[in-house]
């Protein structure tokens, strides 16, 4: 694990494209999503690319508030990242596997933070990321698989 990212990977037994269809599906995000934060979609495409902007309907500790991300790695099938008004990123890498499975690794990358790193840290948002990618990953497999 690089610093200040926290990664966690899975095998999906599906084709990669399979796994980056869903993924590029922002309303199927809350479908996936192990944090409990994210309720579903507000605007944008119905499949995301390079550049592209997506609003979600979010809710944490018990606030409702909007975000608005915006595609900022991309590459067909094989990784997507987005970020919102935060400069960190949540990241999909996707490693087809012998058999046409796939290893599927989400990062949560604050290295672009710069100084503000250390309140990620401090916050404790390292070790909440990680469980959250730990509780994305099953459900992702769960729903790619079916």
């Amino acid at each position: 694990m690089a610093k200040q990212q926290v990664s966690r990977s899975i095998v999906v037994h599906a084709p990669a494209e399979r796994v980056f269809a869903l993924l590029t599906d922002p309303r199927r995000h809350a479908d996936i999503d192990g944090s409990a934060t994210v309720r579903g979609p507000l605007h944008g495409p119905e499949r995301l690319v390079a550049g592209s902007e997506f609003g979600m309907d979010m809710k944490m500790f018990g606030v409702s508030y909007r975000m608005t991300n915006r595609v900022v790695e991309y590459e067909q099938d094989r990784r997507i990242a987005w970020r919102h008004i935060g400069a960190h990123r949540w990241r999909w890498e996707l490693e087809p596997l012998d058999g046409g499975a796939t290893r599927v690794t989400e990062t949560f990358d604050y290295s672009t933070t710069g100084p503000f790193a250390v309140l990620y840290q401090l916050a404790g948002y390292p070790s909440r990321n990680a469980r959250a990618i730990e509780a994305t990953l099953p459900r992702l497999k769960k729903l790619v698989e079916a």
